[in-house]
């Protein structure tokens, strides 16, 4: 695949966003102190185009892995993965999906690529409720019934034991995410699912379905469930009608066929990075805070103008890819993409690009996690307890690293008494959407198990040097994205463990993009940030108790929503 990319960047408009005209150099030794040029080297050497997206399973995501874990070595910190080392392996599969897959409906031969997608494994798909994902459809005259749309399902579970239960896409979410919406789980008696969103989206589902790497171990009792992306024309002809006229529980035409993945072995290996700094006193040394963020990103993509990209994204996906590829783009809002356009033109000419350097997503948080590191590694600054630093692999794929770590962790479970989680920690300028203002920061789950835990954030916070807007609308039961079951602190949280989550920006046009590089990155809020994180850390580290745990207690396997 070629790879293209350009390091310099050129800042002039609104659109362009970055602070300063910076040109990528050889990095400066990091220091004790949590600077803007101490966060920037270090996402410039996450996100460098030789890192090639950081893709798990690739040799992106190994080199990863090795430059946290020389850095982690450099620091002092004792290693605490594999045979004493800094990394942990994670068992991982390459699956490909068999290309010959085809299902036929009355007489009607559908097939794999234009028709149907397999969909592969998902980690998270448990922590969201539902079955998890990945097994082979396999079957002749396999009777069929609607379950309405997914999310809303009202079909009884009995009803669809032995069946196909066939869904309409959910109404109000990317048809790629439809897996967020319901609980799969009271269908594990199927023999499959399908969902009618391959047309809304193919190129989404067609990315993640081509290949994927999946952790070949299993979680509590759950088996994987054949879950099958098709067209709404197959659903249709499964019932014979539009899906809008048809009955929740309504029988349909019997299908017969084969789906199923071919597994082989990946290019590279994969690894969560964890080393331990160790705590001064020696009757707390052996319980631990958990501090995390994931190395991973998504790899390399179609080259596509870097520009061009961010021109459109500016006026019709602000969300980045949290928003669904617009079906249509009116006449008013191409004016607006022209215009931005010309003026980044008139600057610079064409940059094509294929390299997803993951700049906030998530070098961001990795590069603070190591500042803390780095921070609290002399001597005089160690706080009372251990720390273990986990730098999680494979977040992207499906909170795979972390679900690993948390079902082995290497040092014992009931001894970490809390975990602080950062994702996406760069962002904040103009362009990036902050409801509560520039001087906010989200939080997501300091209360759900510990008051005592958010009571201590925010009075972290109140210190003269930090006075951060803590912003926690993404932490309200029922909000739509389901953040708290969305990143790796969950795979904590369903242990029991205390669990606090930061992110510095809602959400901002670059995510999951190719422009998601550190031009775009503000180096001084996110060293303001790294410092109030800091000593959030050396807080929880120093208490001479754990703390307190008033919530509800999570099933580890079981169902999370706010």
């Amino acid at each position: 695949m070629q790879i293209l990319k350009v390091t310099v960047c050129v800042c002039a408009t609104a659109l362009a966003s970055c602070s300063s005209v910076r040109v990528a150099t050889s990095p400066v030794p990091t220091t004790a102190s949590i600077s803007s040029s101490d966060v920037l080297t270090r996402i410039d050497a996450l996100a460098a185009d030789s890192m090639e997206g950081r893709d798990t399973g690739r040799r992106g995501g190994v080199r990863s892995s090795t430059y946290i874990a020389a850095e982690l070595r450099r620091i002092g910190l004792e290693p605490a993965g594999d045979t004493g080392t800094f990394l942990q392996a994670i068992p991982w599969i390459r699956r490909v999906p068999d290309s010959a897959a085809t299902l036929t409906v009355s007489g009607q031969t559908f097939r794999w690529g234009t028709d149907l997608l397999l969909l592969p494994k998902l980690g998270f798909a448990l922590a969201l409720g539902g079955q998890p994902f990945g097994a082979a459809f396999e079957g002749n005259d396999v009777p069929t019934i609607f379950g309405g749309r997914i999310g809303d399902s009202t079909v009884a579970p009995e009803l669809a034991r032995g069946k196909i239960v066939v869904f309409a896409p959910a109404r109000d979410r990317p048809a790629y995410a439809f897996w967020q919406r319901d609980n799969l789980r009271r269908y594990r008696d199927a023999r499959a699912i399908f969902v009618a969103t391959l047309d809304l989206g193919a190129p989404n589902n067609q990315k993640v379905a081509r290949e994927t790497f999946w952790d070949s171990t299993t979680t509590g009792d759950a088996t994987p469930l054949a879950v099958v992306s098709i067209t709404k024309a197959v659903a249709e002809r499964v019932f014979g009608r539009a899906l809008d006229s048809v009955t929740v529980g309504s029988g349909g035409a019997p299908v017969s066929g084969r789906a199923r993945f071919i597994d082989g072995q990946p290019q590279a290996p994969s690894y969560n990075v964890v080393g331990i700094l160790r705590g001064r006193d020696a009757a707390l040394r052996n319980s631990y805070v958990a501090v995390g963020a994931h190395h991973d990103h998504v790899g390399i993509g179609p080259a596509v103008d870097h520009d061009s990209l961010r021109a459109f994204n500016h006026v019709v996906r602000p969300r980045g890819a949290d928003d669904p590829p617009p079906q249509n783009v009116s006449a008013e809002s191409w004016a607006k993409i022209r215009h931005d356009l010309d003026s980044l033109r008139r600057i610079r000419p064409p940059r094509r690009d294929s390299i997803f350097n993951g700049a906030d997503d998530d070098a961001s948080g990795t590069a603070l996690a190591l500042e803390i590191a780095e921070a609290l590694a002399p001597a005089a600054n160690r706080p009372r307890r251990s720390i273990v630093f986990v730098f999680h692999t494979a977040e992207e794929k499906g909170l795979f690293g972390s679900q690993y770590y948390a079902d082995h962790p290497t040092v014992p479970r009931d001894s970490i008494v809390a975990q602080i989680n950062m994702d996406q920690m760069g962002r904040g300028g103009a362009a990036d959407h902050l409801p509560e203002g520039p001087n906010a920061l989200v939080l997501i789950g300091t209360r759900r198990l510990s008051r005592e835990l958010g009571d201590l954030v925010e009075r972290v916070n109140g210190a003269p040097a930090h006075g951060f807007k803590l912003d926690y609308s993404f932490d309200r039961n029922g909000d739509p994205l389901n953040a708290y079951c969305r990143s790796d602190h969950y795979m904590y949280a369903r242990y029991n463990i205390p669990v606090a989550f930061f992110s510095a920006a809602a959400w901002h046009q670059d995510y999951h993009m190719v422009t998601d590089e550190t031009q775009y990155v503000d180096g001084e809020r996110t060293a303001r940030i790294g410092r109030y994180i800091n000593d959030v850390v050396a807080a929880v580290a120093n208490l001479d108790h754990r703390p307190v745990i008033d919530g509800p207690k999570p099933d580890p396997n079981g169902l999370c929503r706010q």
